[in-house]
């Protein structure tokens, strides 16, 4: 097999791949999926922004405690 015929046989794979795509069992999601809107990035924003810094003041908390808790055993 030649550069060339095998290069026919890596395109011909590259488009039945590319025919696919939508009809998996992902299809229907990828169908129904849109742009948010801008009040629903916001909110989503925020409650990621929210979670980030719950997560970030008990790792602070728990920092602090073994710190300074074994000062006063």
């Amino acid at each position: 097999m030649n550069v060339v015929d095998k290069s026919w046989e890596v395109q011909k794979n590259v488009e039945e791949r590319a025919k696919n795509i939508g009809k998996g069992k992902y299809g229907r999601v990828l169908k129904m999926a849109r742009k948010p809107s801008y009040e629903e990035y916001l909110g989503i924003v925020k409650i990621t922004a929210l979670g980030i810094a719950l997560i970030g003041g008990v790792g602070f908390v728990i920092y602090w405690l073994m710190n300074y808790l074994p000062g006063y055993f």
